[in-house]
C-alpha cells in the first residue's frame, strides 16, 4: 500500500484521508474563530487578495474546491453577480454544512456538494475560475487535484491557489515558535483540539514550497504560472490559466 505524509507521521494513503476527514470534522464548528485567531484576523486580507487578482466578472461560473465555511464562496458570489455561478464543494461534510448553513442565513443561495478533489464530478472546460484556498495541502494527490482543476477551468479560465508555504528565513524562527507551541494550545482552549492544530502546523511545513507548487501547476498543464508572497511569505497565492 502507498504512504504518504499526516503531517509529520509517515502513514497509509487510505488512513491519512481517514485521519484528515477527522481533524476537519472536529474543528468544524470553531474553524472560523480559529482562523481569525490564528491569524489576527490576516486570513481576511489574504482571501481579498486572492479574489482580486482571480478577475472573475459577473456572469461568470467559478467553482470552489474544499471552501469549507464558504469564506471564499462568499466573496466570489459577489463578483459573479446573480447573472454568475459560484459552487462551493468540500469532501468533508461537516465543512460543508458549516458552509452551506452560513450561505442560507445570510440568504446567499449556491450549489453545495460534497466531492474529492482529486475526483471532480464537472465536465471539461465548464468554469471560468477554480479556486482552492487553504485546501490543498490536506489533499493526498496534489498533482491529482492540479489536474482536475485544470481540467475543469474554461480555456482563457484560472485556477487559484492560497495556500500557506514557505516563510521568509528571518521569520523562521518565531513562526515555529508560534506554530508548534502557541498554535495547539490555542487549539486546546477555543476548540478543546490541541491535536488537531498540532497537524495543521505540521501540513504547512510538508506542503510544497513556492517554487515546487509553481513548477506543479506548470506540470498540471497550466501556463503563464505565477505567485504572490504575502506576509513575508506566510502564505503565498499561485494563478495560472488555460490556454
Amino acid at each position: 500500500m502507498s504512504q504518504t505524509h499526516f503531517g509529520f507521521e509517515t502513514v497509509d494513503e487510505t488512513d491519512k484521508a481517514k485521519r484528515v476527514a477527522g481533524v476537519f470534522t472536529s474543528v468544524a464548528s470553531k474553524y472560523d474563530i480559529m482562523n481569525d485567531l490564528m491569524s489576527a484576523g490576516m486570513h481576511r486580507i489574504w482571501k481579498r487578495f486572492a479574489i482580486s487578482i482571480a478577475g472573475v466578472r459577473p456572469g461568470q461560473r467559478v467553482l470552489d474546491v474544499a471552501g469549507g465555511s464558504a469564506d471564499m464562496a462568499r466573496l466570489y458570489s459577489r463578483e459573479a453577480g446573480k447573472s454568475g455561478e459560484v459552487v462551493l464543494t468540500d469532501i468533508n461534510n461537516a465543512m460543508l454544512r458549516v458552509g452551506r448553513d452560513r450561505l442560507l442565513d445570510e440568504g446567499i443561495s449556491m450549489p453545495a456538494l460534497q466531492c474529492d478533489a482529486e475526483h471532480l464530478p464537472f465536465p471539461d472546460n465548464h468554469f471560468n475560475c477554480v479556486n482552492i484556498s487553504f485546501g490543498l495541502r490536506n489533499v493526498t494527490h496534489k498533482d491529482a487535484a492540479l489536474r482536475e482543476m485544470q481540467r475543469v477551468v474554461k480555456p482563457g479560465g484560472r485556477v487559484v491557489v492560497l495556500e500557506f508555504s514557505k516563510v521568509a528565513k528571518p521569520l523562521e524562527k518565531a513562526y515555529d515558535l508560534y506554530s508548534f507551541k502557541l498554535l495547539p494550545r490555542m487549539g486546546k482552549l477555543i476548540a478543546d483540539d490541541a491535536d488537531s492544530y498540532r497537524y495543521l502546523a505540521e501540513s504547512i511545513r510538508m506542503h510544497p514550497g513556492q517554487e515546487e507548487l509553481k513548477q506543479m501547476m506548470i506540470d498540471a498543464g497550466l501556463k503563464h504560472v505565477e505567485y504572490f508572497n504575502l506576509t513575508g511569505g506566510i502564505v503565498a497565492v499561485h494563478r495560472g490559466y488555460k490556454v
